[in-house]
């Protein structure tokens, strides 16, 4: 069974989470407050955690920050916090996921399974292949493939979708893309970003203007759905 920790100080939320969950065959335990859900993580080793930035002893972002210290365990964040930085940081700080307040229970148990079969090992990780209804990505090889044909790539093209490949169905925050593949020094400049993934998506989608593969979420960042 799947163990889900809910992390949140709102009984209410709490409550109608823990009966969702059990009512699908989940295994839950719940925190109401930081410090109970990092002793509570090191206990029971969830394997998703849900969990509310503002909590009444720390903020969430701590707490992501210090189960990132020793657990890849997936954290989708809750919260009624709307600031796209706001959401960067928590990101930024290790978090897989977020979902704003007020949220739908199955669009939250949608994005829990699908970050609990992220964490599973999986073709790619290993350095092998990654195969979309389009093209095939070849992490070993440094290679792009689409209907038969290798695509060419600039290094730094293939940099920018090793970088999203490697965190399939996970947000990749504009400052950690920019980081990653241009240095730390280029931070803020989110426009190299959109010319780039405009150039991915002409060489690799069937429809560039409505991708399916590489997905923006506005003044957040992008992710690699396969």
């Amino acid at each position: 069974m799947t163990r889900v920790l809910v992390v949140d100080d709102e009984p209410q939320i709490v409550r109608a989470l823990v009966i969702n969950l059990k009512a699908r065959k989940y295994e839950v335990d719940a925190a109401h407050d930081g410090a109970s859900a990092l002793e509570l993580a090191a206990a029971r080793h969830p394997d998703v955690v849900v969990l509310d930035l503002g909590l009444p002893d720390m903020d969430g972002v701590e707490v992501i920050r210090g189960l990132r210290g020793w657990t890849r365990v997936p954290i989708i964040v809750l919260s009624a916090r709307h600031a796209s930085d706001e959401k960067v940081e928590a990101l930024d700080a290790g978090a897989d996921d977020y979902v704003t307040k007020p949220f739908g229970m199955d669009e939250l148990l949608a994005r829990m399974r699908a970050a609990v079969r992220r964490a599973e090992p999986v073709a790619g990780e290993d350095g092998s292949t990654v195969v979309t209804d389009s093209f095939t990505v070849d992490l070993a090889a440094k290679k792009v493939n689409r209907d038969g044909t290798d695509i060419r790539l600039t290094p730094t093209e293939w940099h920018l979708l090793e970088v999203l490949v490697r965190n399939a169905g996970r947000l990749v925050s504009q400052t950690q893309l920019l980081q990653e593949v241009w240095g730390p020094a280029y931070r803020t400049e989110t426009n190299y970003l959109r010319v780039y993934l405009a150039q991915l998506r002409r060489k690799l989608e069937r429809d560039p203007s409505h991708p399916r593969h590489f997905i923006t979420e506005p003044g957040m960042g992008y992710r690699f759905e396969g």
